[in-house]
């Protein structure tokens, strides 16, 4: 008959008392698995907390500028609302508008008699189609923008306007041609898009 080997202890007995070190560094241990579990996930969150806030004030200032602001729109701006600005162009400026009816692209420069040219055969019309004194942007667009195009502080020189008109959901556009400086006209252009 064969004979099984004895326990010593039995299963349900207590495991034997550690040694204070060993207590010491297993409470360590926990305690920074503890920390490291809470502690990153935690810190994590506050910075992308902050990230956030300071992208949002960036984003209400720059959505709540009035009026017109130095500079190039972007590329998928001029794209989108069709404002095709000539090379070389300067005094250039632009401002943007949304809604749930109506979004509206804002710009201006001054160009050379081929840029002008090239500018308005990029949008689709020809200079023949320019009507002299016809101030196609509204009254409502001139007050957001501050374009005055007579009366005090308007340049002088003769005004020639058009509206280039399509089909949705290209937009449309209002252009005022000022040729106050014989040289360099300037050119103010409101697009429109419907959605």
């Amino acid at each position: 008959m064969t004979r099984l080997p004895q326990q010593t202890t039995p299963a349900d007995a207590p495991p034997p008392d550690e040694d204070r070190r060993h207590v010491i560094r297993r409470r360590a241990l926990t305690l920074l698995i503890i920390v490291l579990l809470i502690g990153i996930p935690a810190g994590y969150l506050v910075i992308s907390a902050n990230q956030s806030r300071a992208s949002g004030k960036d984003k209400e200032e720059k959505y709540s500028a009035r009026g017109l602001t130095e500079g190039w729109p972007s590329k998928v701006q001029r794209r989108l609302y069709q404002v095709p600005i000539p090379h070389p162009a300067s005094k250039v400026a632009w401002y943007e508008t949304n809604n749930w009816k109506t979004s509206r692209l804002y710009v201006q420069f001054q160009t050379t008699h081929a840029g002008l040219d090239a500018f308005l055969e990029k949008v689709g019309v020809g200079r023949s189609e320019l009507v002299e004194g016809d101030i196609t942007i509204g009254a409502r667009d001139r007050h957001v923008t501050g374009w005055n195009f007579s009366g005090t502080g308007a340049r002088p020189g003769a005004n020639w306007g058009l509206v280039h008109q399509q089909k949705n959901p290209k937009p449309t556009q209002d252009i005022v041609v000022n040729t106050g400086n014989p040289t360099y006209p300037m050119v103010y252009v409101v697009s429109r898009l419907t959605p």
